[in-house]
């Protein structure tokens, strides 16, 4: 008997078939339409509908970057606007240059990095209690802030939390009042987090950095258990994790000299030093009793 190649297909024989095309193609069409991860979504030029909230002057070669509502990348030498980058339901507030990539801050505490020349995103990481000290809700007298007002102070704060550094490699440190977090610039990598201690709150906007490190004072109000005053000071964080704690009062104030000094204002009763982050220790005047013994060797002019 020959068989019949050509044979029809009965009914029952063709439902099976039937449902996996059906669910082959719901599969598709779920693909197809889900939702951007993180709300990306890169705009060519003429599409951009931008309104910057402010432009900054990066070391990225041919391009000048302004920020919100998104990264928007423009020709340094003849202004034409080259793309955007958004995030569905955010805003940029502010950019810094890490190694080769631009790093952004979102003011849903979204910190995310973009390689310039093909504006592709290399990866988001979200850092709690950043989206809530940028809108300052429930401050004392946040609530009468003008929208001006309030959007000033989300980029003066964007600027601050937002801490690179170059050295071991590329890297940033984000700070918050409640969190610091370091993050390995080339693929995002969390190499170290730090709260500070109960009853006490770092400050991001007298923080600085230099080619390898961090430094942001702390304040306390509480007490310790003999009900004495928490000491303030200052922490020091590195991308290897290595970091200092520094004595310091309430009021100190810090400026970054160059790539790794750090100039330390303590007010007139604990003085003025500075410390270098490379040696992870002050520096120690010229003609010192302690100048024999210093970790850092002084530069005296003779």
């Amino acid at each position: 008997m020959s068989s019949n190649p050509l044979r029809s297909l009965s009914p029952r024989s063709v439902l099976p078939a039937l449902a996996v095309l059906l669910v082959l193609g719901a599969g598709a069409a779920a693909h197809a339409n889900r939702p951007v991860p993180f709300g990306d979504r890169v705009v060519d030029p003429g599409g951009a509908d931008a309104s910057p909230v402010g432009a900054q002057s990066l070391d990225a070669g041919a391009l000048e970057f302004k920020v919100g509502p998104g990264l928007e990348a423009y020709d340094r030498g003849t202004g034409q606007h080259l793309w955007s980058y958004r995030r569905e339901g955010a805003t940029a507030l502010h950019t810094a240059m890490v190694g080769e990539n631009a790093v952004v801050v979102w003011d849903d505490g979204m910190v995310t990095s973009v390689h310039p020349s093909d504006h592709s995103v290399r990866w988001h990481r979200s850092v709690p209690g950043l989206a809530d000290w940028l809108r300052a809700d429930g401050e004392p007298g946040a609530a009468d802030r003008t929208d001006t007002q309030k959007r000033d102070t989300a980029l003066k704060r964007a600027a601050a939390a937002l801490q690179p550094g170059i050295e071991e490699e590329p890297w940033v440190a984000v700070v918050t009042p409640s969190l610091t977090m370091g993050f390995r610039e080339r693929d995002g990598d969390l190499r170290f987090n730090s709260r500070p201690a109960t009853g006490c709150s770092y400050d991001p906007l007298r923080a600085v950095h230099t080619a390898n490190a961090m430094l942001v004072p702390r304040t306390c109000t509480g007490t310790t258990g003999a009900s004495h005053p928490l000491p303030g000071g200052i922490s020091g964080f590195q991308l290897s994790g290595h970091g200092w704690q520094l004595n310091a009062g309430p009021d100190v104030q810090l400026r970054q000299i160059d790539a790794h000094r750090v100039s330390i204002e303590d007010g007139p009763i604990i003085g003025s030093r500075v410390f270098d982050t490379t040696e992870g220790s002050p520096e120690t005047a010229c003609g010192s009793p302690a100048e024999p013994f210093a970790a850092v060797s002084p530069t005296c002019s003779k």
